[in-house]
This record gives structure tokens, C-alpha cells and sequence, in this order.
């Protein structure tokens, strides 16, 4: 296969650059300082695409390459492909779901704490040596309050779970309600925000899912209420959500994603009542290792005429 032409949008994991080094003629378009000069010499080796959650394939890089004949997703979302493109020129895509699911959930109920519990401001109070001048002003309760989840895919189930062990009643929203799930359904986002205290998005990003947090939506959840992104950062209105953790109209966020990443308010920086992560819900050696491999298992089986893995389309 090594005289098969693989685009890479943009880094995402060195050992899946390793690996799809050994297996086909690997191009890395963040290399090449002209993206129109490179796609015109280039545009009849390419064959594949491998995006992530920052570049993937849209409309005018699949238009460009007219041999493209798959683009595999190093992530589960895939708000960076132009499906609908996809479909019109039977480009088959897929996806790295089920694997990183765990490690998502985890790090959503490991958000929880950390804004709840004011994990690390406490960490940055010892450090400071504040300690020894008096104990830490008191925090915020997590077992026993009310979750609500937007989206109850692979990755909100888990989430649920998880929130179940510590004690947590459980309600979500979805675009219709599940006929085999156990926990409460509310058919508008505001109003499973008013009937929880912690809002957790977990479902994935398209034109009906854009800003599905809005102002709204946080004054319902409430100077009490707690918001908590493991999604897309274009779920929610940043500006409104930034003017209520200022204003105190909501209690507080916890956020591994935003707007426009790696750019990030900076008023988010001061304020204590936040805590900001760098887009690492899937960030563990483990599972980019196991979606690394999934990807190019993916391809591999496209390429040899098999079942692919993880199809989308």
C-alpha cells in the first residue's frame, strides 16, 4: 500500500503518523506552505484523508482531490467533514467511536469535582502557601445532585452511570425520547436545565446542536447551577456564558472545549469558578493508541476491499 497517497489534515498523534508512515505515502498539508499549490501537484496520488477534531475534509479539499476515495476521523465527531459532500461523490467515511468513550465519561465526572470542589484552586492555595493564614473557604456538593445530560449516546450512557454511583438522579435531552431508558426525559433543553443543577453536553455538533447553549438556557440553570462541556466548543454562546460566570448568574463551568480553539477568553482566567481543560477528553496513551490503531485499521480494510471497522458512510 505504500504507493497510496494519505493527506493528514493536521497533527494529531505521532505514533498514527509513525504507523501510517510504514503503510502508505503519508503527506502532512500543515507542511506545505501554499495548501492550493500542494493540492494541484498532489490531487491525483491522494487517496485518503485522516482528520481530527481540528481539520478534516470539507467542501473545497474534497472538491480539490478528485481521486479521494475515504476520509478516516482520528475523533468520534464529525462536525470537520462535509458528509453531505461525501455522500454526493460516494467518498466513504468513518470514525473512531466506543474507544475513547470511557475516558470521556471519566474525565467528565472528573470535571464535575474539580468545579464543584474547587479542586484546583485548592491545589494552587497550598502551593501558595495560604494554608498556614487559614482553611479554604467551603465548596460545593456533588453526590446526590440532580444531573442533566444533552445527549445520551456511547458517551452520555457512560456519563449517566457514572453520575448513578455517586448518588445522582439523572435526566437528559435528546431530539426524541429513548423508549428503553430508565431516566427522565424533558423534550426542550430549558427544561431539563431548570430541573437540574448540573448541565452536562455531551452530544455532537451539527447546525440543530450549535449554541443549544444560549442565554436562555444558562439563566435557567441558575446562579446555583453548574455547566459542564466534554462535546464541541460551539455548543455553547461563549460570550453569554462568559457575562454569567462574571455577572453570578451561574455558579459556575467546567470546560474542555471552546469556541475557537486553542484561543480561550481570557476573563474565563480569572475567575475561580471555572476550570479549563485543553480539549483532552480522549487524552490518554492508551486510547489515542487504540484510536491511532483504528484509524488505520479503517483505511487498511478499505483499501483491501474488506468490511471496514467503524463506517459512518
Amino acid at each position: 500500500m505504500e504507493s497510496i497517497g494519505v493527506l493528514m489534515a493536521s497533527p494529531v498523534n505521532p505514533y498514527l503518523e509513525q504507523e501510517l508512515d510504514k503503510r502508505f505515502n503519508l503527506f502532512r498539508l500543515w507542511e506545505y506552505p501554499s495548501k492550493p499549490e500542494f493540492l494541484k501537484s498532489h490531487s491525483q496520488s491522494i487517496r485518503a484523508v485522516v482528520g481530527g477534531v481540528s481539520a478534516g475534509a470539507d467542501a473545497e479539499l474534497i472538491q480539490a482531490l478528485p481521486k479521494l476515495e475515504i476520509v478516516a476521523s482520528f475523533s468520534v465527531g464529525l462536525d470537520k467533514i462535509d458528509l453531505p459532500k461525501c455522500k454526493e461523490k460516494g467518498i466513504k467515511v468513518t470514525n473512531t467511536p466506543d474507544v475513547l468513550t470511557e475516558d470521556v465519561a471519566d474525565l467528565a465526572i472528573g470535571l464535575i469535582l474539580a468545579t464543584l470542589r474547587r479542586i484546583c484552586e485548592c491545589d494552587r492555595y497550598v502551593r501558595k502557601g495560604l494554608w498556614k493564614k487559614g482553611d479554604f473557604q467551603l465548596t460545593t456538593k456533588f453526590s446526590g445532585k440532580t444531573v442533566g445530560i444533552i445527549g445520551l449516546g456511547r458517551i452520555g450512557m457512560a456519563i449517566a452511570k457514572r453520575a448513578e454511583a455517586f448518588r445522582c438522579p439523572v435526566s437528559y435531552y435528546t431530539r426524541s425520547e429513548k423508549s428503553d431508558c430508565k431516566y427522565k426525559y424533558y423534550p426542550s433543553v430549558v427544561e431539563l436545565a431548570s430541573n437540574c443543577q448540573i448541565l452536562v453536553v455531551a452530544c455532537p455538533l451539527t447546525g440543530e446542536t450549535r449554541h443549544i447553549i444560549n442565554r436562555e438556557v444558562i439563566d435557567a440553570l441558575g446562579p446555583k447551577g453548574f455547566l459542564i462541556n466534554i462535546a464541541r466548543g460551539p455548543h455553547v454562546d461563549e460570550p453569554e456564558l462568559v457575562s454569567a460566570l462574571i455577572e453570578g448568574r451561574l455558579g459556575g463551568a467546567g470546560l474542555d472545549v471552546f469556541e475557537n480553539e486553542p484561543y480561550v477568553p481570557e476573563e474565563l482566567f480569572k475567575l475561580d469558578n471555572v476550570v479549563l481543560l485543553p480539549h483532552v477528553g480522549s487524552g490518554t496513551i492508551e486510547t489515542r493508541q487504540a484510536m491511532a490503531d483504528l484509524v488505520i485499521g479503517n483505511l487498511e480494510a478499505h483499501f483491501l476491499n474488506k468490511p471496514r471497522l467503524t463506517p459512518v458512510i
